[in-house]
């Protein structure tokens, strides 16, 4: 449940700022990204999944052809709200998920697999 709470307080505050003209949009991409978390929590856990530089995730391991999907799936989430974020700020959508990914980064438990800025790879501590 704390990393529900840690995901909704995540995502919610990242498009705090901003107002949509498709809110729903907004709530039916953030429920999906929610509802993938039972798959992927336990896939970055065990360093099958990793958090890049751009604030995707990235296979780092074997994973089903689902799990390949859910992944899939996730990163195409991840890319709609970044681009919302970015028309709504004025940013490009590279610096937008570039300072969510940082922020990802902060957030992440201890084992979790991060790229730098650089694209270097490191588990952390």
């Amino acid at each position: 449940m704390k990393t529900l709470q840690l995901f909704l307080t995540l995502w919610f505050g990242f498009f705090a700022s901003a107002t949509f003209a498709s809110a729903d949009d907004v709530e039916s991409i953030t429920e999906r990204l929610k509802e993938r978390l039972e798959i992927i929590d336990p896939l970055k856990a065990s360093g099958d999944l990793g958090e890049n530089n751009r604030g995707l995730l990235e296979v780092r391991g074997d994973l089903s052809r689902e799990q390949r999907e859910t992944v899939q799936a996730e990163n195409s989430d991840r890319q709609k709200l970044y681009e919302l974020v970015a028309q709504r700020t004025r940013q490009s959508v590279d610096a937008v998920a570039r300072q969510r990914a940082a922020r990802i980064a902060q957030l992440a438990r201890s084992g979790v697999w991060l790229q730098n800025a650089r694209g270097e790879w490191y588990r952390k501590e």
